[in-house]
């Protein structure tokens, strides 16, 4: 006899067991379904939280080579790469342990194997440990399939030489050179783990900046940072071809001049984006349609075109982050329950980028604010008049605030910086409020702290900076 149920979830990363999270909270019988062999996602177990692990490990040696200029002698540091790979693996291992036990807490069903909608109201899983078939019966679906890494057609990922996201996570030594194609975040954020043990890094972007998505002033300074860390960066450059040498990878690219060149590297990362996972699911099976790139199409209550079929995360045409992810979830569920929530706000989802130095932004970037018919004013201050920076030796990037000069509002908030991801928060608040310049301005920040900068950039926008 089938199982009966309120949800059932296909997907356990990031969207989908926050969702089964707030759906248990809610009262109502949920199921979540996980082919992989631990619960978390891409998120927990091949990206946003292992990247960020070996992010601090990098960072944390390259602040301990230079430890003598605060007074600390430390004679001969060395990198134990296979070390830092086990801490990674331990942060990961917790994360998942603590969703299992959030599962059991909220009383979700959890079954192991792969979920595929085969009609109205059916799930059917099939199941990782013994072959069998399992099909659930439910008055909603939530599909939580997230994404995959891709690749363009011309490289072939052999995960020796040629790396994806995925399996450059578990590479066993720290190459003596990587070149990294795609200055997104992701390729961003590789690159700066790599150059800070050491590898000589060439990051190479077919935009005429890196971090596309950001303010261009910021994604200057970031390319500037960069190449003041001893990173080859590339901007405006057309990859050609990549191909497996003795000594590594060779690849061949086109430079904003026209002329080609050949690069060599022992190793060479694909960054270039990722695909939703929305093939072989069963969506057919009820008629939820598909766009051109897989994605689907949802309204603010993550309702599919298909009555009682709902999509959270990488599957829909919306910022593919795992914050954005977890809220589309939550909104979901409470729409199951009868609730009435708040639509997600897609113009106030933040970015995060947790190179080095670390970008983050929320809301408009200048130019959007200008295309959307705003009358700007701008205000930017430097990390180097914080003294708090100057504590850390970290007095690089700015903080830059774009407001309405009609009615003063902030429309959004771009930093590049340290800590600069934790430094958004308040940002994220300041937009949800729709807050006036004037309003953080007057807000009184501690003293010293990182965060002083958020106050003297509003003050900045005003036409009168304090410290600087």
């Amino acid at each position: 006899m089938a199982d009966t149920f309120d949800v059932v979830i296909i997907g356990s990363g990031p969207g989908g067991y926050v969702a089964a999270i707030r759906a248990g909270q809610l009262g109502l019988k949920t199921a979540i379904i996980e082919k992989d062999k631990k619960l978390g996602g891409t998120c927990l177990h091949r990206g946003c939280i292992p990247t960020k692990a070996l992010l601090y490990t990098s960072e944390l040696y390259s602040h301990v080579l230079h430890a003598a200029e605060f007074g600390i002698n430390v004679s001969n540091p060395s990198l134990d790469w296979a070390q830092a790979q086990k801490h990674k693996q331990k942060v990961v291992d917790k994360g998942a342990a603590g969703i299992d036990f959030l599962m059991k807490k909220n009383k979700v069903s959890v079954f192991k194997g792969a979920g595929k909608i085969i009609g109205k109201g059916k799930v059917e899983v099939a199941l990782s440990e013994g072959g069998k078939k399992e099909t659930l019966e439910t008055k909603n679906i939530i599909v939580a399939t997230g994404s995959v890494v891709t690749t363009l057609p011309s490289i072939k990922l052999d995960d020796k030489r040629i790396l994806s996201s995925d399996s450059i996570l578990s590479l066993e030594v720290v190459p003596k050179s990587l070149i990294v194609l795609g200055a997104g975040a992701v390729g961003t954020e590789f690159a700066s783990i790599f150059n800070h043990v050491g590898s000589q890094v060439t990051l190479i972007e077919y935009m005429p900046n890196v971090l596309p998505i950001e303010d261009l002033d910021v994604s200057k300074a970031l390319e500037r940072e960069l190449k003041k860390r001893k990173m080859d960066v590339r901007t405006g450059t057309r990859f050609e071809k990549v191909e497996t040498s003795a000594k590594g990878v060779k690849v061949t690219v086109t430079n904003p001049d026209g002329k080609q060149e050949v690069l060599e590297a022992e190793y060479f990362l694909s960054a270039v984006g990722r695909a939703p996972v929305t093939k072989d699911i069963g969506l057919e099976s009820v008629g939820v349609p598909v766009g051109p790139k897989g994605h689907i199409t949802v309204d603010g209550m993550m309702r599919t075109s298909v009555p009682g079929v709902f999509a959270i995360g990488d599957v829909t045409p919306h910022p593919a982050l795992a914050h954005c992810a977890s809220a589309q979830g939550i909104v979901a569920c409470e729409f199951i329950a009868g609730k009435n929530p708040r639509p997600v706000n897609y113009d106030r989802i933040p970015n995060a980028t947790y190179c080095y130095p670390e970008v983050a932004s929320v809301g408009l970037t200048e130019k959007k604010a200008k295309e959307k018919g705003y009358d700007v004013k701008t205000g930017t201050f430097p990390f180097s008049a914080i003294t708090k920076a100057a504590i850390s030796n970290e007095g690089i990037g700015f903080v830059k605030i774009i407001s309405d000069k009609k009615y003063d509002e902030v429309l959004g908030v771009h930093l590049i910086g340290p800590h600069a991801t934790e430094l958004l928060a308040e940002a994220c608040v300041a937009l949800s409020l729709e807050i006036t310049t004037e309003e953080l301005a007057k807000t009184v920040h501690a003293h010293p702290t990182l965060s002083e900068i958020m106050h003297e950039a509003a003050e900045a926008t005003l036409g009168h900076p304090i410290h600087i």
